[in-house]
Parts: C-alpha cells; sequence; structure tokens
C-alpha cells in the first residue's frame, strides 16, 4: 500500500481545488436547481468519473476519483442529486445491462436527466430482503408481453423526486426464496405507481413508501435474465457497502476541526469543555478512530488502482464507519450539552457552519439524528456482522429454517 500521493496526482488536486474556488455553487433550494450543479459537475469531469467514455465516463483511475472527492469534500461543495443511479445503479447497469439499456439510460443519469431510486425493501422484508412478495407476472396484451407488478416497497430514498427505479420482484414463487427474484427497470411516472413520502426523525421527507397496482414493465426492461435478480442486487449493494471511505474522511476530519473550535466556547462550571481531560481523552478517541478509517479507505484505493474489486470484506468497512459515526455524534452531544440539541437559534461560534453530511439541513442536532440511519441503510449491522462472520472469516453458518428448505449453507 503505497500511503503517498505522486505529483501528478497532486497536479490534479491543484486542478480540481482551483476549478472549485472559480465554480461556487450558488443557492440549491428547488430540484431544477440541483440537477443543475449536477450538470456543471458532470461537464467539469467529476460525474461518472470511472465510468466508460463510451457511456459519458471519463475512464478515470480511482486516485483521481478520490481526489475529486476529497476536495469537494474539503471545501464542502454539494455533491450531485442522482445519488444512488451514480454510486450504485450505474455501475450496476454498466456490468449486467444490455447494450440498449445502457445507451438508453446511463448518459441521463450522469446528466440528471432521470433521477433513479432502488425499490428494494418491503415492510416484511428488510434485513430478509429475499423473502419480498412484491409480484411480477408476465402477461399478454395487444401490442405483446409486459410485466404486471403488484405489491409495495418503503424506505425508498429518492423515492419523491425519482423517474426511475431498479425493482426487485418475485416472478416465480415456486422456487426458493432466493432462486425466484427478478431485477427490472421501472417507469416511476407511469399509472399504477403511487408514491408516498415518510418523514424521517430528522424532519424531512428522503424517501418513500411505494405502492403497485398492475403497473406494467416492458419485457426489454429486465436486468439480466429471469431469476438472476438476488444475483445482480448483491452487486448493487457491493458498489454501496464499498463508498468512497476517503471523502468520508474529509468530512469527518472537518466537523472534528469544527469541534475541537466549538468546544473552546462551550464551559462547564466555567472551564472549557476543551480544557477538561475526560472530554479532551474522548476527542483523541474520536481522532484516532478515524485516522483508523482513512488507512481503511487506503487499503480499498490500493485494492482498486490495482484493478481489484472489494469484495465481502467491504462490509467491514461498512459496519466501522456507520457504527463510528453513531458513536461519534453521541460524544459531542455529550461534550456539547444542550447547545447539540438546538436546531435553531445557535450562538453563532457553536454552529456547525457546514453542509458536510447532509446537505444544507447540517446541524449538531441533524447529523446525531442522522447517524442513526447509517447503521440501517445499506445492510443494517447486524447483517453486516453475519456477512463478516459467513465470507470473510468463514464461521458456519447459523442455522436457519428456510436454509434447511432449500438445502442452502
Amino acid at each position: 500500500m503505497d500511503l503517498n500521493y505522486s505529483v501528478e496526482d497532486e497536479r490534479f488536486r491543484e486542478k480540481v481545488s482551483r476549478w472549485i474556488t472559480d465554480h461556487p455553487a450558488g443557492p440549491l433550494n428547488t430540484l431544477e436547481q440541483k440537477k443543475a450543479w449536477q450538470r456543471t459537475l458532470y461537464d467539469a469531469g467529476f460525474v461518472g468519473m470511472g465510468w466508460p467514455h463510451e457511456y459519458g465516463g471519463q475512464d478515470a483511475r480511482p486516485m483521481e476519483q478520490a481526489i475529486v472527492a476529497e476536495e469537494m469534500a474539503r471545501s464542502d461543495v454539494p455533491g450531485a442529486i442522482n445519488s444512488l443511479a451514480l454510486g450504485l445503479i450505474g455501475p450496476t447497469l454498466i456490468v449486467h445491462g444490455t447494450e440498449d439499456q445502457k445507451q438508453r439510460y446511463v448518459k441521463r443519469m450522469l446528466t440528471a436527466e432521470d433521477i433513479w431510486c432502488q425499490l428494494y425493501s418491503e415492510p416484511d422484508s428488510g434485513s430478509d430482503l429475499a423473502s419480498l412478495k412484491t409480484r411480477a407476472v408476465l402477461e399478454a396484451f395487444q401490442d405483446g408481453n409486459r410485466w404486471v407488478v403488484n405489491g409495495q416497497k418503503v424506505w425508498t430514498s429518492l423515492g419523491p423526486i425519482a423517474d426511475y427505479g431498479v425493482l426487485l420482484a418475485r416472478t416465480n414463487p415456486d422456487l426458493p426464496k432466493h432462486q425466484g427474484i427478478s431485477y427490472f427497470i421501472l417507469d416511476m411516472h407511469q399509472p399504477g405507481v403511487e408514491v408516498r413520502p415518510l418523514k424521517q426523525i430528522t424532519g424531512s421527507s428522503e424517501f418513500a413508501e411505494v405502492f403497485f397496482n398492475n403497473a406494467v414493465v416492458p419485457p426489454e426492461n429486465i436486468i439480466g435474465q429471469e431469476g438472476q435478480g438476488w444475483e445482480l442486487a448483491q452487486t448493487t449493494l457491493g458498489f454501496e457497502r464499498g463508498g468512497s471511505l476517503l471523502a468520508r474522511v474529509t468530512r469527518h476530519q472537518a466537523n472534528l476541526r469544527r469541534l475541537f473550535e466549538v468546544t473552546q466556547h462551550v464551559s462547564r462550571d466555567s472551564v472549557p469543555v476543551l480544557e477538561d481531560p475526560v472530554a479532551r481523552q474522548k476527542l483523541g478517541r474520536m481522532v484516532v478512530e478515524v485516522e483508523v478509517l482513512r488507512y481503511a479507505g487506503f487499503r480499498i484505493l490500493g485494492k482498486l488502482e490495482q484493478g481489484k474489486r472489494p469484495g465481502s470484506e467491504s462490509s467491514i468497512d461498512k459496519l466501522y464507519y456507520s457504527e463510528m459515526d453513531k458513536r461519534h455524534q453521541e460524544l459531542m452531544q455529550d461534550l456539547l450539552g444542550p447547545y447539540g440539541q438546538l436546531e435553531r437559534g445557535l450562538p453563532s461560534e457553536l454552529s456547525l457552519n457546514s453542509s458536510t453530511l447532509r446537505g444544507d439541513d447540517s446541524t449538531w442536532a441533524y447529523n446525531f439524528l442522522w447517524s442513526r440511519a447509517g447503521t440501517i441503510y445499506a445492510g443494517s449491522s447486524e447483517i453486516q456482522k453475519n456477512i463478516i462472520g459467513e465470507r470473510v472469516l468463514r464461521l458456519p453458518r447459523e442455522p436457519r429454517a428456510d436454509r434447511a428448505a432449500t438445502r442452502e449453507g
């Protein structure tokens, strides 16, 4: 593992930094403004950097992608609105989609002409996603066959603004549950699709529940083969769990620097919190844990630079950073006391004054509430522990009735 940046990498970093300085984002209050900002980033070559040229990408090295992510995080630059398409769905289509699907959908993901969501979880199929019940049945119409979809999804991020979604649906209920699932591209604006936004603990509504009542999918919109859905879904989740760790590190470092400044102004018994030995011990622990995450990011980046794709071990990093963020946010609340709970009216010297974690809504209180989500999305912490135990450490699988019935494990 090489922990040093080359001369070429540093020159590229300077170029990115200059562009960021010369192109302030401006207000991003509306969906159209956020789409326009993503197009600006795309025109600069900062969106879809690692994607192939023929689908609108830059064929950039992983190191260059990491540098852009770091510099954007360091300068508190808003990211692209089409996050699921860029981080998960687009890479999956590039690997498993047909040429027609790639030509039709991929470039429009990069330019934010189409916003995408994932239609995975269901009310009774969250961590045990393979138990999903949404059905897709191939039926004959006058102009040809189509898949007819009925069921419900929930916790659909970007659902309220999505134009398309990738849908997991059961196409053969007679097969074992992991084998009877297929993967589709579904038009979110068609009749028979109802999207209901869900209010989160933070007060925002970034995800939704989605209902299907005889929604249709043309046969050319199946991804891969019928019954291959579970396998392809694991590809998508692999991209989600890998993530851009170095960008996360930069954001955490920025928030820690701000926390060090703030704890000089917050006092207990007339003594600044930063001068309290116990508080300093907590801050030191946070710094060390972020440094551990930084080295994990270098390890993943090293594999990518060698043309390797992180496997099941990416669950280790996902488990680490999501649990770390939750733990750090709790420590921040402990250090800030009542000031950390305020959404409004916080003195300027104590405010977070940053959108590094959750957009323009970012406050100490907001980030504390949002950190709970990290231990659930992309696979809960409990599921990550199972994956690490079974696929990384090769421990025996826990006995389960459904596995016994299908002779798995």
